[in-house]
């Protein structure tokens, strides 16, 4: 293994609530396991948000600890651009856009890795020259490496992200949906992620099995990204409440799912996700994008949940007959931001999920496959691989100061 002798800066939000944050926490907690040096993260840090048992709390409180020491230091150059002396993580989306760390200082790196998970296709002539700047790009996915190899941006490195298999891995059902067909859906509600396709097949399959529950965990901290997918005039737009939060129930409804078929989870920790997952006869993905591998479709494959998957982006990493259900038809969608996402079709989601039905016995077989082949992809891996890529591209005698 791999072991950094010199403190790494991440640069992107630690919570229980969502994608990026959860990779944090994850990263930080493996590092602080595996490595010399902590991995300390320049962004202001909410407790309140993450979500830990005490011993994990106990293993990364140094690297908070630290990461509040270089917060305060950051304080002094407040709205500025400055250079540190450490290697910095920063986390990527579409644009290669870096988020300010505290007090709104932009960071730069010694030298600086760009840590990507981008849906659009589309590089920019600004964006390609942000790029410049990194002398690495880490991909989240397969699909993403090949696309900023095609487009001449990079050197790139390939590192998945991972699951806890201490908490996401199969065990017994509580019952909670006794005598019901369970079927969940999660992730971002946006056009990308596809809820819109969910809903449809739901629909058509719910007139047909008045046991079909639909469980959804859509909600998140960027409610505004939902209002993509009012461009689809087939489907009632999406429900606000005056507080500008989803109301998902009320929009299920317009679009004509029956109130008991219908559960919405809200916003949840990921540490209270797996015995959800448990419970749960299928889980549905019929992402048009994925920038990562899609952490909630792993997730559901490590409890040993049949998972339909669309083929497309980042889910080829994980996508295989004997441990999902692939959806085979992915039309192309229009745009030069949109090579290689695909459209799952509708009757194609609902004749799987009658597939899965059908063949409980069946459906279990390929879904433990799954959750084996889940098994092997843990935060540990995924925090030993970016040590192995980074580490031979990091000096150790830099000095650790703010220049």
């Amino acid at each position: 293994m791999t072991k950094i002798s010199k403190t790494v800066v991440m640069d992107w939000q630690l919570t229980s609530y969502s994608g990026w944050g959860v990779y944090g926490i994850n990263l930080m907690l493996n590092w602080s396991l595996q490595q010399k040096e902590p991995l300390l993260n320049d962004m202001p840090v909410n407790e309140s948000l993450i979500d830990l048992n005490p011993i994990e709390w106990a293993v990364i409180r140094p690297a908070l600890e630290g990461s509040r020491d270089l917060q305060a230091r950051l304080e002094s150059f407040r709205g500025q651009r400055v250079s540190i002396n450490f290697p910095v993580l920063r986390g990527l989306a579409d644009d290669f856009i870096d988020a300010p760390a505290a007090h709104d200082v932009r960071v730069s790196g010694s030298p600086s890795f760009g840590l990507t998970f981008f849906a659009s296709t589309f590089f920019s002539a600004e964006s390609r020259e942000r790029a410049k700047a990194y002398p690495l790009f880490v991909a989240g996915s397969s699909w993403n490496r090949a696309v900023l190899d095609q487009a001449g941006i990079g050197p790139t490195a390939l590192v998945l992200q991972g699951i806890d298999p201490t908490a996401f891995h199969p065990a017994p059902k509580a019952g909670l949906f006794a005598g019901r067909f369970a079927i969940f859906s999660g992730g971002k509600l946006e056009y990308r992620k596809g809820q819109d396709l969910v809903l449809k097949a739901f629909r058509v399959f719910a007139d047909r099995h008045p046991d079909a529950v639909l469980v959804t965990a859509w909600a998140s901290p960027w409610p505004g990204a939902a209002r993509d997918l009012n461009a689809d005039p087939t489907l009632a737009p999406v429900t606000f409440r005056p507080n500008g939060t989803l109301d998902l129930p009320a929009w299920a409804a317009a679009n004509g799912i029956a109130p008991d078929q219908f559960i919405d989870l809200g916003i949840l920790p990921n540490s209270a996700l797996p015995r959800l997952y448990r419970e749960m006869d299928v889980g549905v993905f019929p992402s048009r994008c994925e920038g990562g591998t899609n952490l909630v479709a792993m997730e559901c494959m490590a409890c040993g949940v049949p998972v339909i998957l669309s083929r497309n982006t980042g889910h080829l990493d994980i996508i295989a007959p004997d441990r999902c259900f692939p959806l085979e038809q992915q039309s192309s969608i229009d745009g030069p931001e949109h090579l290689g996402w695909g459209e799952s079709n509708v009757e194609e989601i609902v004749e799987t999920l009658e597939a899965v039905r059908r063949n409980r016995a069946a459906s279990l077989v390929r879904a433990n496959c799954g959750a084996a082949f889940m098994s092997a992809m843990t935060w540990a891996d995924t925090a030993r691989q970016l040590a192995e890529t980074i580490g031979p591209l990091i000096s150790n005698n830099m000095p650790t100061r703010l220049e």
